[in-house]
């Protein structure tokens, strides 16, 4: 038995436990450390190589402990998550079948847990799961682009795509992502959908987009809505998630300052989700080009 480790800040304790969201997730443990505002991240892991292949991407360290029965401690098999009455969520191949075969009349994705955020069990994903629902109901009978920004497993792009999107772009600054996010496209069929690597905060839109969906940190979010907005048709929409509630005055602050109009957000429990929108005639974005 060896267990991967990594101090990190005890705000992104959700983050983490969404990343290794999956097989890895009953060798999980998450520790307070004192003060609160520190957690210590583990993984415990049956091979080496394993463990290994966390650390090479997130850093930390890597020890040997003695074995334990991971597989009598297991939990229960996840549920799968269902928005509106229009999309399930599954994370298995078998689950998948079995809901496809009960809801006919619903869109069924299969999002196993691996490593890259976005299985849509987490607060931030369902929410913006459940607004492209509502936004794909609005939009029948219409052509509507997407672009998924920071799109981990490429589950929200996925979704759209599965919901009538008719362009569908999307990118990750992680590599590792990107490979799951494209692996899950193919095993959906979506031939013609293709993610990339980019970072949201180097990169400059070449074209606007309907909907824009950023499901990534508060941080990242805030120095880059000059070239989100960019990105969005004039009376497009921007959905951001990702952000804790005692963030979201300050994270929305700067949408606003770079030309976008927002909604009241919606909070489910410490994470906050917004709907913005680039009013029609208003320039945006101005500081990219």
């Amino acid at each position: 038995m060896h267990v991967w480790s990594k101090l990190s800040g005890a705000q992104w304790e959700d983050a983490w436990v969404e990343r290794f969201h999956g097989p890895l997730a009953t060798g999980l443990v998450i520790s307070s450390l004192p003060g609160g505002r520190t957690v210590r991240v583990e993984v415990y892991c049956e091979k080496k190589a394993d463990a290994e292949r966390i650390r090479k991407e997130f850093g930390g360290q890597v020890r040997e402990v003695k074995s334990v029965n991971w597989a009598a401690k297991s939990a229960e098999a996840l549920q799968p998550v269902r928005v509106r009455d229009r999309l399930i969520v599954c994370h298995t191949e078998e689950a998948a079948a079995a809901m496809g075969e009960a809801h006919p009349d619903r869109v069924v994705l299969c999002i196993p847990g691996e490593m890259a955020f976005g299985t849509g069990d987490h607060a931030t994903t369902s929410t913006c799961l459940r607004l492209l629902v509502d936004y794909a109901k609005e939009a029948q009978g219409r052509a509507w682009s997407v672009l998924d920004l920071g799109c981990g497993t490429g589950i929200l792009a996925i979704a759209a795509a599965l919901l009538g999107a008719s362009e569908v772009d999307g990118f990750d600054f992680d590599p590792a992502a990107v490979k799951v996010a494209n692996r899950n496209a193919r095993r959906h069929g979506l031939k013609r959908l293709k993610f990339t690597e980019d970072d949201v905060t180097k990169w400059v839109p070449e074209r606007e987009y309907d909907v824009v969906a950023a499901n990534i940190f508060f941080d990242v979010l805030t120095i880059s809505f000059e070239r989100i907005a960019a990105a969005v048709k004039p009376g497009g929409v921007v959905m951001v998630s990702g952000i804790l509630a005692t963030q979201a005055a300050e994270c929305l602050e700067s949408g606003r300052r770079a030309g976008l109009e927002f909604g009241e957000p919606v909070k489910r429990g410490k994470w906050v989700t917004a709907v913005g929108r680039r009013p029609l005639g208003k320039r945006a974005g101005k500081g990219v080009r």
